[in-house]
């Protein structure tokens, strides 16, 4: 079977950008062949996180819908120009939306993503496969991370020694081949990069702490380290799946309150707390190779404390590292396109494996 091409559109938690990929897909490989990082708008950003925070109306969610549809247009078509890409080449787009709330354990579970999928196929001529988390949580399942069934695809070469961790705003982990039952592991181990993000716009107005400098120049506060990681979702057990609605500004407040601490041992004590989450969760399958991959490991001083907590465990940085989210999707449009289930119910919880997403034309 010949190769197909398709588009994957990735808006994470970090909010710092939206990452397209072309890629060229068939049963067996996913090779990717370009990409692009188109920046998010200040506004738009901060409107989203006002948003999640509770702060809006019916009126602004539409809007805001409309506002992603036509952002995630304008990164395909960037990357369209400029890698002169014939559209009718491109068999579809896998767009994954940027979510608002993800709430798979409510009385009544949902996983909300906007970004309007008909807006995209309207000014691309291309079709898009979205929606592509309800059909799991309909299933009982968290609807995520879907990482773990890329991975196994992505990397089934590898020996069974070996895990994956994708660093984004939140982090999850892929174990393959279990030793015990062979199944697929993968679930979120909590906050990636959000808070370091939220902590070092507020104190010095980046988007982001580059190679972790301001959190290596302060100190660890093991107390507040400590009643972090005491957190129920570091200690429940898997599957489990999180974000924004739990990792956020309120939720660092509760941990700071009643003590005053310096605003850069926070920052330090925020990495160390993602570097640690990591490696218990890492340890605990006893593998001999971690491949990283996310905007997490472009952190120099993450990856080094990770690599401190974890002496005996080979800590490598993924090819494409960036872009594997991205590709991720333009994999399950490929899956969707086919109606191939995606191998996800010993990681999210459904009752079984599904043909996942909608089909737009």
């Amino acid at each position: 079977m010949n190769k197909e091409k398709y588009i994957g559109i990735m808006s994470g938690t970090s909010l710092d950008g939206v990452d397209v990929v072309l890629c060229e897909i068939d049963a067996n490989s996913c090779e990717l062949v370009c990409s692009l990082e188109y920046p998010m708008p200040s506004e738009l950003k901060t409107d989203i996180l006002m948003m999640i925070e509770g702060k809006s109306t019916l009126e602004e969610v539409g809007q805001t819908d409309n506002r992603l549809g036509l952002l995630f247009t304008q990164a395909v078509n960037a990357l369209l120009v400029r890698e002169n890409i014939n559209v009718s080449t491109v068999k579809a787009i896998g767009l994954h939306g940027q979510t608002l709330w993800h709430d798979p354990q409510n009385v009544y579970p949902f996983s909300m993503q906007l970004g309007d999928p008909n807006i995209i196929t309207a000014k691309t001529g291309i079709a898009v496969v979205a929606d592509l988390r309800r059909k799991d949580v309909a299933l009982g399942g968290q609807g995520a991370p879907f990482a773990p069934a890329f991975h196994e695809f992505l990397f089934h070469a590898l020996s069974s020694s070996v895990c994956i961790v994708n660093i984004g705003g939140m982090a999850n982990i892929t174990v393959l081949g279990d030793s015990v039952n062979n199944k697929l592991i993968g679930y979120d181990t909590g906050c990636g990069n959000v808070l370091l993000d939220l902590w070092i716009s507020e104190h010095q107005g980046n988007t982001y702490d580059k190679d972790g400098e301001w959190a290596r120049s302060g100190s660890v506060d093991y107390t507040l380290l400590d009643l972090m990681i005491l957190d129920d979702y570091f200690q429940a057990p898997y599957p489990k799946s999180t974000g924004r609605e739990k990792f956020n500004k309120t939720w660092l407040q509760d941990q700071l309150r009643g003590k005053t601490y310096t605003a850069v041992d926070v920052q330090r004590t925020l990495l160390e707390l993602t570097a640690l989450s990591i490696s218990n969760e890492v340890l605990r399958f006893n593998r001999d190779v971690l491949l990283l991959c996310g905007g997490g490991a472009k952190n120099s001083f993450l990856v080094e404390r990770i690599k401190v907590f974890m002496p005996n465990v080979e800590v490598l940085i993924a090819e494409n590292a960036d872009y594997i989210e991205a590709m991720t999707f333009a994999w399950l449009a490929y899956k969707r396109v086919h109606r191939e289930e995606v191998n996800l119910k010993d990681v999210t919880g459904a009752s079984e494996n599904t043909v996942l997403g909608a089909v737009y034309e």
